[in-house]
């Protein structure tokens, strides 16, 4: 296993509790958008402590980028995470990951189930291939959102997004079962993209399956 450590150049908050953190790119680490590595914080109580995040820079970018959601709640490595700031040192490791871009079809995310999703749609965007592409993004509040304002210029009508808690203008206030599945998409033979907390990915994997979908065309964090 590659161990890389690499300095922290910017960190800050894009939610109430989703802080960004752009890194150093050490030579020759690559990455298809999509991807994650394990990442611990370069100190002696940390550095053993890996947690899988993904990247959301573009894969031809001069820096590393990660968007991590804190839980305080619980004494772990994200809450830790909220002390790191610029000029502090992260520990990568190998990357890894079976999300990546296999055609245009539905992307279905849940919180922070974004990430993977943000790295390839700036891709994407950069290279005129986003059409064709729909975003389904599921959160319990509008302050849950992340990058949404950036993700609305790339996708646009494509963009639907989803609160479970509160009903909003210009938002859908309901959950995704397989009602909402069968309301919202015509064509159950394309590819489907799929991420988010272990039971969300399940469930949605099952009612595409059931809605006509081929196993072969759901790509998910095995």
């Amino acid at each position: 296993m590659n161990k890389h450590v690499v300095k922290v150049l910017e960190a800050k908050f894009i939610t109430h509790d989703v802080k960004k953190f752009v890194v150093e790119k050490p030579e020759g680490y690559a990455f298809i958008p999509g991807q994650a590595t394990d990442v611990s914080i370069n100190l002696p109580d940390w550095k053993d402590q890996l947690r899988p995040f993904t990247f959301t820079n573009r894969s031809d970018s001069n820096y590393l980028e990660f968007m991590i959601k804190l839980y305080n709640d619980r004494n772990g490595v994200t809450k830790a995470m909220g002390k790191v700031n610029a000029g502090d040192e992260l520990v990568l490791h190998d990357v890894f990951g079976a999300i990546q871009y296999k055609g245009p079809g539905v992307f279905i995310a849940a919180g922070s189930g974004i990430t993977p999703f943000i790295s390839i749609f700036r891709e994407l965007y950069k290279h005129n291939l986003i059409n064709g592409n729909r975003l389904i993004y599921v959160n319990k509040t509008s302050e849950d959102i992340i990058m949404g304002q950036e993700l609305f210029k790339m996708l646009k009508k494509n963009f639907i997004n989803v609160l479970t808690r509160e009903n909003t203008i210009g938002f859908v206030g309901k959950r995704i079962d397989r009602k909402f599945l069968i309301e919202n998409i015509v064509d159950f033979s394309q590819h489907f993209y799929v991420c988010g907390p272990e039971d969300f990915v399940r469930d949605i994997n099952k009612h595409l399956i059931d809605l006509g979908a081929d196993i072969s065309s759901l790509v998910f964090e095995k």
